[in-house]
This record gives structure tokens, sequence and C-alpha cells, in this order.
């Protein structure tokens, strides 16, 4: 019981996002501030929208929240930006869940309401006999 209460007891928080089909889990612990999305620090990420997006709930939730936490995201699935909005999901829903801040809720929430409830569209299915989801054949009357 003395070794346990001598050591701290560090939290860990793994959260998911979903875009399309895109998913991403991001594990966020105690740390210095490093954020990596597919082994890839943050900062340097080849894609500079999607850089920036997946900034946002860094930027909102502010530097004294951003440098007590490493935070580590794995994304598969979708194209470029639908991962950007999965990863910014991932990040804002753990941010929350770690800190436990309903006001930093509340802050994103205002911002952007998809960075913790997400958006339920997904591409329509294509239809039997036409060449895509709503396309049909022309019709000539003359």
């Amino acid at each position: 019981m003395s070794s346990t209460t001598s050591q701290e007891i560090k939290k860990i928080v793994i959260a998911t996002g979903k875009r399309k089909t895109s998913i991403a889990r991001a594990v966020i612990k105690p740390g210095y501030g490093r954020v990596w999305i597919n082994n890839i620090p943050l900062e340097i990420y080849p894609i500079k929208l999607a850089r920036l997006k997946m900034m946002e709930p860094l930027v909102l939730a502010g530097r004294n929240i951003w440098d007590k936490v490493d935070i580590i995201v794995n994304v598969k699935g979708g194209g470029v930006m639908s991962q950007a909005d999965a990863v910014r999901m991932a990040i804002a829903r753990g941010l929350v869940e770690y800190t436990g801040n309903e006001e930093l809720k509340k802050i994103y929430l205002d911002y952007d309401r998809t960075m913790l409830a997400g958006d339920p569209r997904r591409t329509e299915p294509e239809k039997y006999m036409r060449r895509s989801a709503r396309r049909r054949w022309q019709k000539s009357y003359r």
C-alpha cells in the first residue's frame, strides 16, 4: 500500500473520433505538449490545411492544458480531410474527458458542435441499373 501512495498515479484517456469512413484513436497521457499523428509530429504534418484543422481543439484549449499532455493518435480509412476531422474529434473528446472541464466542453460546442458530436452524413449508395446514386437515364420526348 505504501508503494502505491509514494508513486503518482498517472491518468491515461483513450478517445475515438469518426468522420465518414475514417476512424481515429487518441491516447492522452501526462507529458510535455507533444502530439503525433500516425508517428508524425503534428508540427511537420505534410498537409497544411489538415494540420490547422487538427490543431483547432489544442488552440481552443489553450497552452496551460496543451503543455501538460502528450497525445498519440492513430488514424486510418477515408481521405485526408476526413482523417483530419476524425483526429480533431478524438483530440477534443479526449481533452474534455482528461480535464473533466465543463467550460472546455462548452467552448468546443460553441465553436463547432462536430468537434464533440460528430457528423452523421454518409455517402448515398448507388442504385440498381444506374451509374451513380441519383443519376437517371435521360428522357427525350421529341
